[in-house]
């Protein structure tokens, strides 16, 4: 019996469930690809493809079982004593805490855990609910919130150590040799191993169960596991390793992307004669005066070079020199001046981005109210071009010099200090990690969407089935396919159109990246992430990647290779996320259910 008169409860939870997963997207999906993104293994548009595709695959293959927990693990089913409107109307209310909150964040640049906030909102819903000792606040065979919360110490740390030894593991192997390219080569069909034995185990042995793959026998997990693992590492041996050493040992620069079908027949191919002034991509992440990004000349030199000559030699005198530091620029111009200069080129560009920006920026609202007739007719033509530019910007925004801070400033001055502390690597060797690094990153993106998609879908598939129903027990049947598929969309587009709000925070911005450093952290991570996940626990990818990141920044040597004012501004956002998204949760709840109302005459 579908529960018509419960629709609007529907429609809103709806909707927010798709922002929640919105948010997800823009928030947490930057952590399975700002690594690559930050070690330019790939752009942040090949970041946008390949993220749909795995972000999807994860959702529906394995996320139900993190949506099992949150819908039935935290608020015990019978304490609903039947009534399915409560029900939607309480996970209806944690949706939208949980997704303002995230969303807040997200628009001030916070990177926080939508995980832990969806899971708080809910926990402060329930104490509105049912009462607090309702609430499963104790392990609850792995489901409870002592259960969930435990994951907020143990996933960093874990997530630290794996994202450390497979690091160490490249640099023992591959960086401490004298001939550390070739190493890098021939040693990389072990990470297609890992990756897809990894993947495999995740979606046969505890994959969705509308797939039935759970129920299959011992013997056909570990054949099924070992066999597309193995056949993964020699279809890279046979494909993969001929293609690297024909582009980066024989420097082949005749040889495209799409060669590697080629396989054995590259072995032998003849290198040009000029092969050895070929060019190899530079990966490493520079501040300095001549970098295109933003981090370029500064405007203390630049005023310095406007002046004349004659000058020149008066500068140096002590009078002079103290006129120029008064004059210095303060942080809020730099800022700004490093801001314009991140979209210099979008105004100058030919398509819908330059048209949008040219008109923001020629068209300024007009003194007076917004009704006014002149700031009518200014926003009719703002309005489109700022639509534009919320659906392209991320397509151009320069990441790489967000990260790397703006020069004279001391998030500048702190981000030179993280990046003369890390050892770089040859490009050759980088080189060859960028192809192991989209793989890595593919997994860490399977991983992200098996366990994140249950925070907007374990709630939705609860307010789905009780309307579906009107039946509150409803809400142990499995969640529909076709519900993970939606929200997996959502993440993905939250990804594409807001994403960068939080690469530009990541990444380079907490120790200095490269491929091999990036694939260490990304498959740390989604170790770390799927492991968890076998066991039903909606653990923080956030977490996971951050502590992942700092493991690796450690393998320096030196604690001034990690930039911990933004550890520790992350770890500040993650522990206040548990109060405000409990308390938002549980206010709107409180509210709702006990409004005054006139009662019938």
């Amino acid at each position: 019996m579908v529960l018509h008169q419960y629709d609007y409860i529907f429609a809103i939870g709806t909707l927010f469930a798709m922002l929640d997963a919105y948010n997800n997207g823009a928030n947490d999906v930057a952590n399975s690809w700002a690594t690559s993104v930050s070690s330019r293994s790939i752009s942040y548009r090949q970041a946008m493809v390949l993220g749909t595709v795995f972000e999807m695959l994860g959702a529906i293959t394995v996320g139900a079982r993190t949506a099992d927990t949150i819908k039935n693990g935290i608020i015990p089913n019978a304490a609903f004593q039947g009534d399915a409107g409560v029900q939607m109307l309480a996970f209806t209310c944690a949706l939208a805490a949980a997704s303002s909150w995230v969303m807040w964040c997200t628009r001030h640049s916070a990177h926080v855990s939508s995980t832990y906030s969806l899971i708080s909102a809910v926990a402060g819903v329930g104490v509105a609910t049912v009462g607090a000792s309702q609430v499963q606040w104790g392990w609850n065979n792995g489901k409870g919130l002592g259960a969930i919360f435990a994951g907020l110490g143990m996933a960093p740390a874990i997530a630290g150590g794996f994202g450390a030894s497979i690091f160490l593991l490249i640099k023992f192997v591959v960086h401490v040799r004298k001939n550390p390219a070739k190493w890098a080569v021939y040693t990389s069909p072990f990470f297609f191993l890992v990756a897809g034995t990894i993947c495999t185990l995740s979606i046969v042995y505890k994959g969705s169960p509308n797939l039935g793959l759970g129920k299959k026998p011992a013997w056909y997990i570990a054949a099924v596991t070992m066999g597309t693992g193995g056949g993964v590492c020699l279809l890279s041996a046979l494909f993969f390793v001929p293609f690297a050493r024909a582009k980066i040992l024989k420097k082949d620069y005749t040889v495209k992307w799409w060669m590697f079908i080629l396989g054995p027949l590259l072995w032998n191919r003849p290198a040009p004669a000029d092969a050895e002034s070929a060019a190899v991509p530079d990966y490493a992440v520079v501040q300095g005066e001549e970098h295109v990004h933003g981090s370029s000349r500064s405007l203390q030199t630049e005023s310095l070079d406007s002046e004349s000559p004659k000058k020149t030699d008066a500068v140096l005198g002590e009078k002079n020199l103290s006129a120029v530091e008064a004059n210095k620029p303060s942080y809020e111009e730099l800022a700004k001046a490093s801001e314009a200069k991140l979209n210099s080129r979008l105004y100058e560009s030919q398509g819908p981005i330059g048209w949008a920006m040219r008109t923001l920026r020629d068209n300024p609202m007009g003194p007076g109210q917004v009704y006014e007739k002149h700031n009518v007719k200014i926003l009719a033509k703002r309005i489109p071009a700022m639509i534009v530019c919320g659906l392209l910007y991320g397509f151009y925004y320069d990441i790489h010099a967000a990260q790397t801070g703006t020069e004279g400033t001391p998030d500048g001055d702190r981000m030179k200090r993280v990046y003369a502390n890390a050892e770089k690597y040859p490009n050759e060797v980088e080189h060859t990690y960028s192809f192991v690094q989209v793989l890595t990153a593919c997994t860490a993106s399977f991983a992200h969407g098996a366990n994140d998609i249950g925070n907007s879908v374990g709630p939705w598939a609860v307010i789905y089935s009780a309307w579906k129903t009107g039946n509150a027990a409803a809400a142990k049947a499995p969640v529909p396919v076709w519900q993970l598929a939606v929200l997996a969309a959502m993440i993905s587009i939250g990804l594409i159109t807001y994403g960068y709000n939080i690469m530009k925070v990541m990444g380079n911005k907490i120790t200095y990246h490269s491929p091999s450093r990036g694939a260490s952290m990304e498959m740390g991570a989604a170790i770390t992430v799927l492991v968890f996940s076998q066991y039903s626990l909606p653990v923080s990818t956030s977490m996971c990647i951050t502590g992942a990141t700092v493991g690796v920044g450690l393998c320096n040597g030196t604690f001034k290779a990690v930039n911990f004012q933004r550890v520790g501004l992350l770890l500040f956002s993650w522990i206040m996320t548990i109060p405000v998204a409990g308390t938002l949760g549980g206010v709107l709840m409180g509210l709702f259910l006990n409004a005054p109302h006139f009662a019938p005459s």
